[in-house]
């Protein structure tokens, strides 16, 4: 499936003084890993589930592994799926965790034009779950791309030394 095919767009809706941008909705697209929003909800934190289940984001300068330069592989919070080495990991300055390319065929991609803006979603094609966005900003890095992830979407299992 093309980026944006089979989506399509819901209504906004506020909640607690906040526009929640509902993330679009695939029609054709099984995952792997497929849970309830209950059983989603059980598992995750409150603020893991608004970013992994409601494409939210998390303040910036604020995640975990925004300048960890443990090494290691990171994952997906929800379902464990492997996405991102660490020596695909850079500083970019964006406040975010930044990696320059996934693993193949671990993510997906979802135009997304909230907030007035055209940039591109980052999703687990395991589970669905959103991880971030990327942008082609990567500037000196091999690919060009800058994979701009929420530390609430991975995990980091480190390499034994």
């Amino acid at each position: 499936m093309a980026p944006g095919e089979g989506v399509t767009q819901t209504r906004s809706r506020r909640r607690h003084g906040v526009t929640l941008h509902p993330r679009p909705r695939i029609a054709y697209v099984a995952y792997n890993v497929e849970k309830s929003d209950a059983e989603w909800r059980e598992q995750l934190s409150p603020e893991e589930y608004h970013v992994l289940r409601e494409a939210g984001t998390e303040q910036a300068f604020r995640g975990e592994y925004t300048d960890t330069e443990t090494v290691g592989v990171y994952r997906c919070r929800a379902c464990q799926a492997k996405l991102f080495e660490s020596d695909t990991k850079f500083h970019s300055g964006c406040g975010w965790p930044s990696f320059y390319q996934p693993v193949v065929d671990t993510v997906e991609y979802i135009e997304d034009t909230s907030y007035g803006m055209k940039r591109v979603e980052v999703r687990c094609a395991n589970c669905g779950s959103h991880l971030g966005h990327v942008f082609p900003d990567g500037y000196g890095t091999p690919t060009g791309d800058r994979y701009c992830i929420n530390s609430l979407s991975i995990t980091l299992e480190p390499t034994a030394e």
